[in-house]
């Protein structure tokens, strides 16, 4: 859902007792030890919208693009909310994936139980992974819960259920009911037990709180401790509680602005440093250029990246310090819209104009261990930090050195550093090049991706 009603929220939160579920949002109990599903380390994520993916907007129809997915080195699919949505008070024709109807049912436009259940059993054969969006912080306006369970929801002044911000289509949940909170876990865990799938992607987890992130965590661990838990927030709170991996906003915002000229290219380091100092150790951060939210409400990646300037911050996501990077459906094709929220609009395929871009980097990430969300980063300098940012990974003996012009001038690169000399390869060129302290242009928005590998002494 959408982050800037984040402030409206918080207003909520203070003025209304209902809405005080945030008891604990910086973590009052020690953090909780992250141990990273070991897959996760050197993969991806790629976020599937059933809706919109195919004309037909069905499981069995995605199922006919796996085999071009796998082939473009995607890892892990993020499939958004697959439960049936609300009619209630349903905004646009076919209402919001985010209202919710019922936790345990299968939204019938996308078709049955058992066709989910054959589509994860297929992207399983094929080596890859399955998580799916789940809302935990409200549900839609006709949930059976409302008639069945009404304590479990947050009251307005009228004594009814409160709508969650200002989504009028939703109904807030009250964390504190602890039968609502083990009723949620529970709906969880039938998904783990039985559809088989690999973890969660929390919608609006930054509003629920961190006894209950603990709790739910860990009892979900015990069905599959394997399992991948992604937080839709940036508050340390949410991996202090047992998050694998959170959103960096603040870093999103900050490229946007490098990307637009306002500000230099070096900003970003500031937000890395910030980063570090907050978060739990070996936090994982979900990079993107843009996902379902950004893409229909704030012109991503088409706007904010636009033409060339898109390639050296998909490169930057791939590449970043603890991260695992993220590609919204479509944009391999690219798709140069905000595609509708409430309504059909399916994406067309044909051109893959960036599959092969895509596949460079997803295959990078994958053999090398130095693009591991725990390998190390360290700044290098080429040259004029306003415009260039480069830098080296490096875990094991390999190592990954990325330079990228973030303006719209030429810019001159000067490799100084001894460690970084030899004939690496070049990445997207397949051919090794010398750096030997010559320097040399490199274009507008550019950018040059080098890899290392140890060499095995026995």
């Amino acid at each position: 859902m959408k982050k800037r009603f984040a402030i409206i929220l918080l207003v909520l939160v203070i003025s209304h007792p209902a809405f005080c579920q945030q008891d604990d949002l910086i973590g009052k109990d020690a953090e909780m030890p992250i141990k990273h599903p070991s897959w996760i380390m050197q993969g991806n994520i790629y976020e599937v919208n059933i809706r919109q993916y195919t004309k037909e907007g069905t499981f069995n129809a995605f199922a006919k693009h796996l085999s071009r997915i796998k082939a473009m080195g995607v890892q892990t699919l993020w499939f958004m909310p697959i439960n049936p949505i609300s009619k209630a008070d349903r905004k646009g024709t076919l209402g919001s994936y985010y209202a919710v109807s019922d936790y345990t049912g299968i939204n019938p436009e996308y078709g049955t139980i058992t066709d989910w259940k054959k589509l994860v059993q297929l992207i399983h054969s094929m080596g890859m992974k399955v998580i799916i969006d789940w809302v935990p912080n409200h549900t839609g306006a006709d949930h059976h819960w409302l008639t069945e369970q009404p304590d479990f929801f947050a009251k307005d002044s009228a004594g009814k259920a409160a709508v969650a911000v200002d989504w009028a289509d939703t109904r807030q949940l009250n964390y504190n009911n602890m039968v609502m909170q083990d009723s949620m876990i529970n709906a969880m865990k039938y998904w783990l037990i039985k559809t088989g799938i690999d973890g969660f992607r929390c919608d609006v987890a930054w509003n629920v709180p961190g006894t209950f992130w603990k709790k739910c965590i860990s009892q979900l661990k015990k069905v599959n401790q394997n399992i991948f838990m992604l937080a839709e927030g940036d508050k340390p709170y949410l991996s202090r509680n047992g998050f694998d991996a959170v959103y960096p906003w603040d870093m999103f915002h900050m490229m946007i602005k490098v990307a637009a000229g306002e500000r230099p290219a070096f900003a970003s380091d500031s937000i890395r440093q910030k980063v570090n100092a907050s978060f739990a150790k070996n936090t994982i951060q979900m990079y993107f250029t843009s996902n379902h939210d950004e893409n229909s409400w704030n012109k991503s990646d088409y706007g904010t990246f636009p033409g060339p300037v898109h390639a050296p911050f998909a490169v930057f996501t791939q590449t970043m310090e603890s991260g695992v990077p993220l590609i919204y459906g479509g944009q391999e094709e690219p798709v140069l819209r905000p595609l509708e929220f409430f309504e059909k609009d399916p994406m067309s395929f044909g051109r893959f104009q960036r599959a092969g871009f895509y596949k460079t980097l997803l295959s990078l990430r994958k053999r090398s261990p130095a693009l591991s969300a725990d390998a190390s980063f360290r700044k290098v300098w080429v040259g004029d930090d306003k415009a260039l940012y480069a830098f080296v990974r490096e875990k094991a003996g390999n190592k990954i050195f990325v330079i990228l012009n973030l303006s719209q001038t030429e810019q001159v690169i000067n490799v100084k550093d001894k460690t970084l000399s030899g004939n690496p390869y070049n990445v997207f060129m397949g051919t090794k090049e010398p750096l030997n302290g010559k320097s040399w242009k490199i274009e507008p928005w550019g950018y040059v991706v080098y890899e290392y590998i140890a060499v095995n002494k026995k």
